[in-house]
């Protein structure tokens, strides 16, 4: 089994799916000024947008995920899901109504993580920060982000992380408790259904 360099070696689990080989994970943290983005190579940038641009800024993140969906072609996307009874909240749904249909359209399935899960799953602290997030990624496989000040890549890190662990080819050891908290994320059907017979994603 292929290894990318730097992480430690995946683990063997009974209960995971057995993914096809070359799995490609894309991790999304979906954001109006500041999307993070986790390559199915395990690199991550930042799509950054500047407010002077309104509603356009829609248009170049959408184009930008538009971009990465044809070079990479994931088998599956992550994303962080909405944050619940925040202001925030209907910006960032306008961000979802602008790639959502790009991935429909390039036929990649997609989960949801709420930011509680994600942080309890990277750190078992659901109200981990973003210093914690990176501290752990680091811990983890040695990652570091540059210019993620506000730990934009490091949260679309830990969601490519997520789905690669949820489909049985984690791309380092965590602990069993953690790894059960991705339970808790909204998973594609066929995914939840494959997972449950022991069939490959």
């Amino acid at each position: 089994m292929t290894t990318i360099p730097g992480l430690i070696a995946p683990t063997t689990t009974t209960d995971r799916l057995v993914a096809p080989s070359g799995f490609r994970v894309i991790g999304l943290d979906l954001s109006l000024t500041s999307t993070g983005v986790a390559l199915p190579d395990g690199t991550t940038y930042r799509i950054k947008t500047r407010a002077a641009d309104g509603d356009r800024r829609l248009l170049h993140i959408r184009d930008s995920i538009r971009d990465d969906l044809a070079e990479h072609r994931p088998h599956l996307a992550v994303i962080e899901d909405l944050p619940k009874h925040a202001m925030a909240a209907g910006i960032t749904a306008k961000v979802h109504g602008a790639v959502l249909p790009e991935l429909l359209d390039a036929g990649v399935p997609y989960a949801y993580i709420v930011p509680a899960t994600l942080k309890s799953y990277a750190c078992d602290n659901g109200r981990a920060d973003k210093s914690d997030m990176a501290a752990a990624a680091y811990l983890a496989a040695g990652a570091e982000f540059v210019d993620d000040k506000g730990g934009d890549q490091v949260d679309a890190w830990w969601l490519r992380a997520a789905g690669h662990d949820w489909c049985g080819v984690p791309l380092f050891t965590m602990p069993d408790a953690q790894r059960d908290r991705l339970s808790k994320g909204k998973w594609p059907a066929a995914f939840v259904q494959r997972r449950a017979m022991g069939a490959p994603a």
